[in-house]
């Protein structure tokens, strides 16, 4: 899904301080004053794209899934509108889709074919282009936060100069690396999850039945596959990505998707946007999709929404589908998917949360 917000930093300012003596100025006002400036704020969501059908969803299902878009677009609108950074906002939003069970990531992560949970997750700030990714995480409660952990330490390595830290991490040492900085641990069992499990097991019957390949069978893509995601802008006109997935179901243990690939899946730059991918990540990395939506805003003057349909294609021409959701440095938003529907929804600039999921 997907979730926006765009907001006026003088409007707010006058709703939070009626008494004060001063005029707010509308979107699309000039002011008398020509050193003010209107500062908007983003913040853009999604919880996976695929065939999602309304006939085969339950109302049940529906509502836990809106509710989870919900709780996830109000934690990083309240820190977008208090002034806090794009990387603060996008992290706490994939933070509660993690721990929401109805998300391929962190607690509702899908099951590897050995019948383990294997993580992936990255971060990207656009106003340093620092980025942090970790892949075939098992006890990392948070992978987001692991990703961010990167960024934060990324002179942790004196081994260059000016001084380089890891960028990408994977495994075992990611793990250590997380539990030396306080990251917090949990057994596997925290990840098990019985419709997990039991999409599990039906892949692997399917396979059993005559096919070769996770796609070639009748399953849904709730059973097979997900990712979630944020970008946000910040009132300092910075732009940050945060991505988090289980990956696929039945895959490969140790077999590694677009999310953690920066330029892949996951990409951010003030210069031009900040974009977060969902879908078959095989495709998506060959087409370096993430960043090819950055690039043609950067070297052939794109409009955000003309890039990344731009850019989505050219992953539908190798035979992927997903969808992506983006916020550039002017606050335009763009969202779109090649699948029958994808988890979004966002925040009006009236500060109404709307939450979609069909096309």
């Amino acid at each position: 899904m997907f979730a926006i917000v765009l907001f006026s930093g003088g409007a707010l300012a006058a709703a939070q301080e009626q008494s004060r003596p001063v005029k707010a100025v509308g979107r699309g006002e000039i002011d008398d004053q020509p050193n003010m400036e209107i500062k908007k704020i983003g913040l853009v969501v999604h919880g996976g794209a695929g065939t999602i059908e309304r006939s085969e969803m339950t109302l049940e299902r529906e509502r836990e899934h809106r509710a989870g878009l919900e709780r996830a677009l109000t934690a990083g609108y309240e820190i977008l509108k208090r002034g806090g950074l794009s990387l603060d906002a996008a992290e706490a939003a994939v933070r509660v889709l993690e721990d929401d069970p109805h998300f391929n990531a962190g607690k509702g992560s899908v099951f590897t074919s050995a019948g383990t949970n294997e993580m992936d997750a990255a971060m990207m700030d656009g106003k340093t282009l620092k980025a942090g990714a970790v892949a075939n995480l098992r006890h990392v409660k948070n992978p987001i936060s692991l990703a961010r952990l990167l960024i934060e330490k990324s002179d942790y390595v004196v081994s260059k100069s000016p001084r380089v830290g890891p960028l990408f991490m994977a495994g075992e040492g990611a793990e250590m690396f997380a539990k030396e900085n306080g990251i917090e641990l949990v057994d596997q069992k925290y990840f098990f999850t019985q419709e997990r499990w039991n999409a599990l097991q039906k892949v692997k019957e399917s396979e059993k039945a005559g096919g070769a390949g996770g796609k070639k069978f009748i399953i849904t893509d709730q059973d097979r596959h997900g990712t979630v995601g944020a970008v946000a802008l910040d009132q300092q006109g910075n732009l940050a990505v945060a991505t988090s997935t289980g990956g696929t179901t039945n895959k490969k243990s140790g077999r590694v998707g677009d999310s953690p690939i920066i330029g892949g899946g996951t990409y951010a730059n003030n210069a031009t946007c900040a974009i977060s991918c969902t879908g078959d990540g095989e495709f998506f990395i060959r087409a370096a999709v993430a960043h090819n939506v950055s690039a043609l805003i950067e070297y052939r003057g794109m409009k955000l929404e003309e890039a990344a349909q731009m850019a989505l294609d050219k992953a539908k021409k190798l035979g992927g589908e997903g969808g992506l959701i983006a916020i550039d440095k002017h606050g335009n938003i763009a969202l779109p998917f090649n699948t029958s529907g994808m988890y979004r929804g966002y925040v009006d600039p009236d500060g109404k949360l709307v939450v979609e999921i069909y096309k």
